[in-house]
């Protein structure tokens, strides 16, 4: 005998309440609770009973083939996916609206279509004949890809099945799909955790790859219920600014491979274009002669990437003076001229302090530090950072610089790219930088002061 059992769940975190509020008690949202009814079997069930499993052996079975990757094409995905899409995996991208996800997933599908994978792009969003005007527009009209409309979890994985069934899915967006048999609206946690669940235990079972599409919310998360991001085994989110042309697909999540990896593409008319040596391209309008103006090497899961870092401080007329901050942590910031200010001697109260990324890159690693500071005193003193120059390095609270990871690989790519000095915190072994690079490494704050030169 079936019961219904009657929830009231935020849509924005997944959250239970016992009845419906305006508020949600968990994320604070507002006018997110609605109410969500599901049947429960009652009595007892013969799939209780529990039956022993069989135990496996951890090492490879030697007459097991090893799994083939499926290589797309795009060595920018391939890079973060680690290497290629795993046979019977599933992998969820989420990203802003209109920052190019779906064009990221047709231009793929069509790439893997053309070396003969058979691909179907299901959406739930647009109509056939609007995806056709953009396959149109990315000159892809002429591949393969078995293209259809639906938004029936059921009937899509019904379709996945065969001999002949697709050998990647993508699915636009999970948000739009529904199970007939949850009494539920599309888009709320019941259905989109449901319809996920049947969807990838489908792929898995037809050893099929899943590309699912995630809309995301004004907070930049996955929308729906978290553990949507538990049941996938890879989670790419699709970062950039609409006023940048740049686009960064970054790993936050990977069974098959390592994280925080990212790959950068360029949008330009017919598509997503692929950045082999995004460095060089963050780097190609910088000028030599610019106050406030640095170059940080940084390291972006195993790749290295130069980016140029702005700042300006300016006399402010507000009681409180503003702190505007783009592509890198505020509260660092805050950090970072309390140690000026207090250790170092440099005037930085009562003035308006802005920071900014060039390319719209976000910078989360604390090698940053330095390269930060070092824009922060070019730019009150007046004089441009030396020439040719790389920072990188981590400031205590002391005002002294701690090294950082990967100190070689950095040094390699700013040597490749024609940069002729890098300053970076004093080791205790001797660093061996290379051919053509001079090094210049200040234990405290006040050295790199000196280094930079200038007067407060």
């Amino acid at each position: 005998m079936a019961k219904t059992s009657v929830s009231f769940v935020c849509q924005e975190c997944g959250g239970k309440h016992r009845k419906w509020s305006g508020r949600c008690d968990h994320c604070e949202a507002w006018n997110t609770i609605s109410e969500e009814r599901e049947e429960i079997i009652a009595g007892p069930s013969k799939l209780a009973i529990g039956r022993r499993i069989d135990m496996q052996s951890l090492a490879m079975d030697p007459k097991t083939e090893p799994i083939q990757r499926m290589i797309t094409g795009f060595e920018e995905f391939d890079r973060v996916s680690g290497g290629g899409l795993v046979p019977g995996s599933a992998l969820l991208i989420g990203g802003d609206p209109g920052i190019g996800k779906s064009t990221l997933l047709l231009q793929l599908v069509c790439q893997l279509a053309k070396a003969g994978v058979r691909s179907a792009y299901i959406s739930g969003e647009e109509s056939a004949n609007q995806i056709r005007m953009r396959a149109k527009r990315l000159s892809l009209s002429e591949a393969k890809v078995e293209l259809a409309t639906a938004t029936n979890a059921s009937d899509i994985a019904a379709s996945m099945g065969g001999a002949n069934g697709p050998a990647v899915i993508v699915i636009d967006s999970i948000q739009t799909m529904f199970l007939p048999t949850l009494d539920s609206a599309p888009g709320t946690v019941s259905q989109v955790r449901a319809s996920a669940q049947e969807l990838i235990r489908t792929a898995k079972q037809h050893n099929a790859a899943l590309l699912i599409v995630g809309h995301v919310t004004k907070d930049g998360a996955i929308a729906g219920p978290r553990v949507l991001e538990h049941m996938v085994d890879t989670v790419l989110y699709f970062e950039g600014d609409r006023s940048h042309h740049f686009r960064i697909l970054r790993g936050v999540k990977n069974r098959f491979g390592a994280t925080d990896e990212i790959g950068v593409f360029e949008m330009v008319e017919a598509g997503l274009a692929e950045i082999p040596n995004p460095s060089e391209l963050f780097l190609a309008d910088r000028r030599e002669d610019v106050t406030g103006a640095v170059v940080f090497a940084g390291i972006e899961g195993s790749r290295p990437l130069l980016v140029e870092i702005e700042a300006l401080v300016a006399p402010s007329s507000l009681a409180s003076p503003r702190r505007n901050v783009v592509g890198w942590d505020s509260s660092r910031l805050a950090m970072l001229t309390a140690i000026l200010e207090a250790r170092c001697g440099i005037p930085l109260s009562g003035k308006d302090i802005f920071l900014n990324v060039a390319g719209g890159l976000k910078i989360s690693e604390t090698a940053a530090d330095l390269a930060v500071a070092a824009a922060l005193i070019s730019s009150v003193t007046g004089r441009a950072s030396p020439a040719r120059t790389v920072f990188f390095g981590e400031i205590a609270l002391s005002a002294e610089l701690r090294k950082v990871a990967n100190a070689g690989t950095r040094l390699k790519e700013a040597a490749k790219l024609g940069f002729e000095k890098a300053v970076l915190p004093l080791t205790q072994k001797k660093l061996l930088a290379p051919k053509g690079i001079s090094l210049a490494q200040p234990a405290t704050l006040t050295e790199l002061i000196e280094i930079i030169g200038g007067e407060f």
